[in-house]
């Protein structure tokens, strides 16, 4: 297939779509008369791209043959002396052929990486950018493209130490993350990828993320995604504050205990409002974790033991004392039919258990309230009677890891 139909479209496009033959009669009907397309196997309006997918495979199999032939002359040819430009059209026409089967598969790893080769040998800040655009390009079809989202970490990577702008670049990465996972339900490397970015993001944008996040956290509860990406987010500002306290620039914990306190009430209403919603309750286990380890009292020296260990007893059985009433209030399973509510019962009676492990193995204590096992054990039965074996190892297993603890304390 010839093309050059599909080389004069793609200029200024931002996004790319492939559909039925039978969608194009649709698409010209909302069109004005002077935007018609004669073409019936193309479709371009505001900067959007539709593809027949009657001409994919002729599209793609002729892409390839240009490209294929592209790199082997430029290889043949390409370390000539460029006196006359000749080694630069073929790399020209090799990185044009790149890029049309790129829009036609995204995973075509040869063309990545020959794109990686001509970019990083010329280190032209423009080009680089240039490659942003493009994968963006073949995101807006492909949202869960490995190989796209690379490009870019790559791309952020090389242009790190040398761009005065990359702070806004890794905002507007933000932007096309959040923008994508709209369209894009459970996009795990979309949001992998906004994780990744934590690192080259300042202090003021870290916080400005976590605020912002938290909208659209809420209105996808079931989204895992998201809260790994707030746990990335406050992991960040922890060690952050960490560093703070062992350079002495910082002696002060009142900002960061209200970030997890503030996170802490926010997901237990959130935790009462969607009913069964594992995702939550997952969050909640990091953010009791760090509670535990950064919040509560620690045991300091030997000589102090029982004043501090009453301490810790103090700080965790209040802490626990919430958690629990917080797992009795979501334990009642008011209809056996409706299946959230079992599912709610089940989170909250493992939640307990496992942070009952947790504090046992963090702090080396006893608490001061321990959940009754039993009652535990019956509700995970009612929630899932199908795994009852599972439940009575957990259970069997904590009450061993209390036991071993009254040992070592007596």
């Amino acid at each position: 297939m010839n093309l050059s139909s599909f080389w004069s479209l793609i200029p200024l496009i931002d996004e790319v779509g492939f559909i039925h033959p039978s969608q194009f009669v649709t698409l010209n009907k909302e069109a004005t008369s002077s935007l018609k397309h004669e073409d019936a196997n193309f479709w371009s309006r505001d900067h959007k791209l539709a593809i027949s997918t009657d001409v994919l495979l002729p599209l793609y199999n002729a892409a390839k043959d240009a490209f294929m032939h592209a790199i082997s002359q430029y290889k043949r040819h390409g370390n000539l002396s460029d006196a006359s430009g000749y080694a630069s059209n073929l790399e020209s026409e090799a990185m044009k052929h790149s890029k049309a089967l790129l829009l036609l598969s995204c995973d075509f790893g040869t063309a990545w990486n020959f794109r990686k080769l001509i970019v990083s040998k010329k280190q032209k800040i423009m080009l680089f950018l240039d490659e942003l655009l493009l994968s963006a390009l073949v995101l807006s079809y492909s949202p869960k493209s490995e190989k796209a989202w690379c490009h870019r970490r790559w791309v952020i990577k090389m242009i790190a130490g040398k761009c005065s702008t990359l702070q806004d670049i890794a905002g507007k990465e933000s932007e096309l993350v959040e923008k994508i996972a709209e369209r894009s339900k459970m996009n795990y490397r979309a949001w992998n990828h906004r994780c990744w970015l934590v690192s080259y993001m300042t202090t003021e944008q870290v916080l400005h993320e976590l605020k912002k996040s938290r909208n659209w956290a809420g209105l996808h509860v079931a989204d895992n995604s998201c809260f790994h990406y707030r746990t990335r987010l406050m992991l960040r500002i922890m060690e952050e504050h960490c560093h703070k306290l062992e350079d002495g620039t910082s002696d002060e914990n009142n900002e960061i205990y209200q970030i997890w306190q503030e996170e802490l009430d926010w997901n237990e209403a959130l935790i009462k409002r969607y009913v069964g919603r594992e995702a939550l309750w997952l969050h909640r286990r990091f953010l009791s974790l760090s509670w535990i380890r950064h919040f509560t009292t620690t045991l300091g020296d030997t000589s102090n033991y029982r004043a501090c260990k009453s301490s810790i007893n103090g700080d965790i059985g209040i802490f626990m004392d919430n958690e629990l009433h917080l797992a009795n209030s979501c334990s009642t399973i008011p209809d056996n039919d409706f299946e959230d509510f079992q599912a709610q019962a089940m989170y909250s009676a493992t939640y307990i258990l496992w942070l009952t492990k947790q504090i046992s193995d963090s702090q080396g204590i006893e608490l001061p309230e321990k959940p009754n096992l039993g009652s535990l054990e019956t509700m995970l039965n009612m929630a899932c009677p199908e795994r009852s074996f599972l439940w009575d190892i957990l259970t069997r297993i904590t009450g061993k890891c209390d036991e071993v603890l009254k040992e070592n304390n007596c």
